[in-house]
């Protein structure tokens, strides 16, 4: 495998208190980790970490020359008063053509938004268009903090699509962390579990009958983890995700 990045023994210090610490892993091209762990174990810094800002306090990061990352964060802060379409938001990246903007939000199935108010998008929508964001830079290295918070389980279903077609697409290595165990990609290559330390990882399977996976998470929730299969047999409220990937437009719901 092609390695994109890489930690060894990476811990960060804030204010006397350790956040993180022995953090050592690997994300190489054409992977997809996934890194669970509970609320404040520590995720948002990790991923912090790795986009470089945060420095950490001892440790080492090596990584590829030339390294481009998609980062989708867990939410963005709009001003309410400060009107603003999904096509100014995407011309944000000043690098974006018209072409370049549309041909982006369809490989999320979003390019219907194209002329939405970002206010007025759904979570899910809102998490589409970041994505979109995200993989105009075409990534070697895609990052996704908490993509699926706020979204309802449909949406989640989706967007997890959207993910591994991204990969795909764009040849790239993917770093997605969540604290949600109801939905786990069973192609997702490595999960890490994450308390401040990584305690355990390996592929879901494995990872779900770790006993210190279980000692975290509970048996309850470790039975939760494995595993999320879409066989692309049924619709979402806004696109049939089926192989042939027929896209339905809000008008067009309920017409033959």
């Amino acid at each position: 495998m092609t390695q994109l990045m890489s930690l060894d023994n990476i811990s960060v210090e804030i204010n006397n208190q350790k956040i993180l610490y022995d953090i050592s892993l690997t994300v190489n091209l054409n992977q997809i980790i996934t890194v669970l762990g509970p609320n404040g174990a520590g995720k948002s810094t990790l991923v912090k970490v790795i986009l470089g800002l945060i420095k950490p306090t001892t440790g080492s990061i090596k990584r590829t020359s030339d390294l481009t990352i998609g980062y989708v964060p867990q939410s963005i802060n709009l001003n309410p008063t400060l009107p603003i379409t999904v096509k100014r938001f995407m011309r944000l990246n000043k690098q974006l053509s018209q072409i370049d903007i549309h041909k982006t939000l369809s490989l999320v199935k979003a390019e219907y938004l194209i002329d939405r108010s970002m206010h007025q998008l759904s979570g899910g929508e809102l998490q589409r268009v970041l994505l979109a964001q995200a993989l105009a830079k075409r990534p070697k290295l895609l990052i996704l903090d908490e993509p699926t918070q706020g979204v309802d389980v449909n949406g989640q279903v989706l967007l997890y699509d959207l993910i591994i077609d991204a990969k795909h697409e764009f040849n790239c290595g993917v770093l997605m962390v969540s604290h949600d165990l109801h939905l786990v990609m069973a192609k997702t290559d490595e999960v890490i579990c994450l308390n401040h330390h990584i305690c355990c990882s390996g592929t879901p399977a494995s990872v779900s009958n770790d006993p210190e996976f279980i000692s975290l998470f509970g048996q309850h929730g470790a039975s939760q983890i494995a595993l999320y299969k879409h066989h692309h047999n049924h619709d979402h409220d806004f696109c049939q995700h089926q192989h042939n990937q027929k896209i339905i437009l809000p008008d067009q719901r309920g017409k033959k």
